[in-house]
């Protein structure tokens, strides 16, 4: 495999819609790749049918990573000539988006996968799949350290065709879904409800995503020179938007020079994020004017002019962002995410760099000089968003130990320290770190500690960088069993009612009473008082479920020296409403 050379081209036939003439047609691709699709849907939801549990299990994550990478790489990349490369690389890049998903699901409480390495697990797939795709066609050889030698008009070929015949793939899901549920009720008129059945199991829509979404792309890879014509007019559309877009950055960044950057920072909105996003904007523009190559380039003076401006305003937007995390982080200090976007600046940076040094060398020509410039950088931010998403460097160790040291020099105040973020974006050296704090003799800090140790999910601490009073913290912290008034005759609840109102995140900062009704009833009663809530207990399980639907009355507020002293009584009372055959019909009217 890895000696081979390459084949001979097949004659394409006089009918080939092929873009290549070394890729012969391959009627059956889209069968064959609506098959593979259904196959691997049906293997993902295997794993991700979790019955609507609150956490991911760490293996099934890793595993339907695996399932979904490797389908959609094959997919998007398989040819006949050397499928066995596109196999094997589709193969490893499930790995190692699996391996990424299985460390990310035990790094913060609740499990989930989706962290930022996962991400930067799934950049570096996007980027490396183009890569792959070029070197399979023109490589004698499977010498893949040799990537910066690769033709840059294939390579920005495959990149746009990529993104094209996704999208389309992706659009064709949706109207395949559209269009089964329409005739799955155009067979109901009928009585035959078989397709509308099929349609509410998860395990049919996974199947049905996946055919859908690998018969459209075998569709389209059959007739790319469709694609490629495609292509071209989506950056032909693109490409009239560089002008606007160039002019509006240089009155932009002109306007600054008059009236400073602060009312950058004074607008409330996140400075790094949108500097960051218009530099997006920036890098895609100019490549749609200046195409796969000189040839390919727009022949507008203008629109090749705003590409050049384009590309040279991406330092100074890149610059802003990075000023502005930089004072973020000395107001804030770290945390996983101004890691990242530190990171994400620092990317911006050096392609700014890139595009004035084209500008500033080729003039007229700096296309010519940015392209192999800009394919040694795609290698680079491959290479390091692998890096970044593999378990080596741990974002949450390096906050932690920064966000504790401003908390230890008093730089940050107890109430102000972000407790919430400690505790579920930290990962694990956060929650030892609250764990420690919990045994401190400071008893505020303490109390904060085991409070947000106490907590379920980041929501019921609601911190949000707002002054929180200790006592509330320490309130927070105790048992559940501690937080309820037990009425009419005082004791405790059965362990499964205390974790139905845990699991329900009730009683969390304010005391409530339970009011036992029945032996299999009980009325919860909240200090905000927009409803009083049964619970029923389940007599197969023995669970405590809310009974629904909720009778909402007047409101009320207690506060928790109320809700210890307030009188409560059951009365019986007599109402007047309809009944048909025995049976209550709509709203009590006395």
């Amino acid at each position: 495999m890895w000696g081979m050379t390459e084949a001979p081209a097949t004659p394409s036939a006089p009918e080939s819609h092929r873009l290549d003439d070394s890729d012969p047609p391959w009627p059956q691709r889209p069968w064959i790749m609506a098959i593979i699709g259904a196959v691997a849907g049906l293997i993902f939801h295997q794993f991700v049918d979790t019955r609507y549990s609150d956490h991911f299990d760490r293996w099934n994550s890793a595993m339907a990573a695996f399932v979904a990478v490797s389908t959609v790489v094959f997919l998007l990349g398989v040819e006949l000539r050397r499928w066995h490369w596109a196999a094997g690389f589709a193969l490893l890049w499930g790995a190692v988006i699996g391996l990424i998903a299985f460390t990310s699901s035990t790094y913060n409480i609740g499990g989930s996968p989706f962290e930022w390495p996962f991400w930067s697990g799934m950049l570096a797939v996007l980027v490396a799949t183009p890569l792959f795709q070029t070197r399979r066609d023109v490589a004698p050889d499977a010498r893949f350290w040799k990537l910066w030698q690769m033709p840059y008009e294939r390579l920005h070929s495959h990149a746009w065709t990529d993104a094209v015949i996704g999208a389309a793939g992706l659009a064709f899901t949706g109207l395949t879904f559209l269009l089964v549920i329409l005739i799955g009720q155009m067979f109901k008129l009928v009585g035959i409800d078989v397709i509308e059945r099929l349609l509410q199991g998860e395990w049919f829509g996974w199947m049905l995503a996946g055919a859908a979404f690998g018969g459209a792309v075998g569709l389209l890879r059959e007739r790319d020179k469709l694609v490629s014509t495609l292509q071209r007019l989506v950056m032909i559309v693109l490409a009239v938007l560089a002008p606007v877009l160039a002019v509006a950055l240089v009155l932009f960044l002109l306007s600054l020079m008059g009236t400073g950057l602060q009312k950058l920072w004074d607008s409330g909105f996140s400075t790094a994020a949108l500097m960051m996003a218009s530099a997006a904007f920036a890098v895609l523009l100019a490549n749609a004017v200046i195409g796969n190559g000189r040839d390919d380039r727009s022949a507008n003076r203008l629109m090749h002019g705003a590409a050049g401006v384009l590309v040279v305003a991406v330092l100074p937007l890149a610059i802003i962002a990075f000023y502005s995390m930089h004072l973020r982080v000395i107001q804030y200090g770290w945390t996983p995410e101004r890691l990242w976007g530190a990171i994400a600046a620092m990317v911006a940076l050096a392609y700014g760099a890139i595009g004035l040094w084209a500008a500033v060398k080729g003039r007229w020509g700096f296309d010519d000089v940015l392209r192999p410039l800009q394919q040694k950088l795609a290698i680079g931010l491959m290479l390091l968003a692998l890096f970044l998403a593999l378990p080596i460097m741990d974002f949450g160790a390096i906050s932690t130990r920064d966000q504790l040291e401003r908390l230890k020099d008093g730089t940050t105040k107890a109430e102000r320290f972000d407790w919430a973020a400690m505790a579920f974006d930290f990962g694990p050296d956060g929650r030892k770190a609250l764990a420690q704090i919990a045994k401190s003799p400071d008893k505020a800090k303490a109390g904060f500690a085991k409070w947000a140790l106490a907590a379920k999910n980041r929501w019921d601490l609601n911190v949000g960088g707002d002054k929180v009073d200790a006592a509330d913290a320490a309130f927070a912290a105790k048992t559940i069993e501690e937080k309820v008034r037990v009425l009419p005759d005082g004791g405790t609840l059965e362990p499964a009612l205390y974790a139905s109102l845990r699991d329900k995140s009730w009683c969390w900062t304010n005391e409530c009473i339970a009011y036992r009704v029945a032996a299999d009833r009980v009325a919860i009663i909240q200090p905000e008082g927009r409803d009083v809530t049964m619970l029923v207990k389940d007599a197969k399980t023995g669970s405590w479920e809310s009974d629904y639907p909720w009778n909402r009355q007047e409101q009320f507020k207690l506060t928790d020296g109320e809700m210890r002293q307030a009188r409560i009584e059951m009365r019986e009372v007599s109402r007047k409403q309809l009944f048909v055959n025995g049976k209550p019909m709509g709203q009590v009217f006395e």
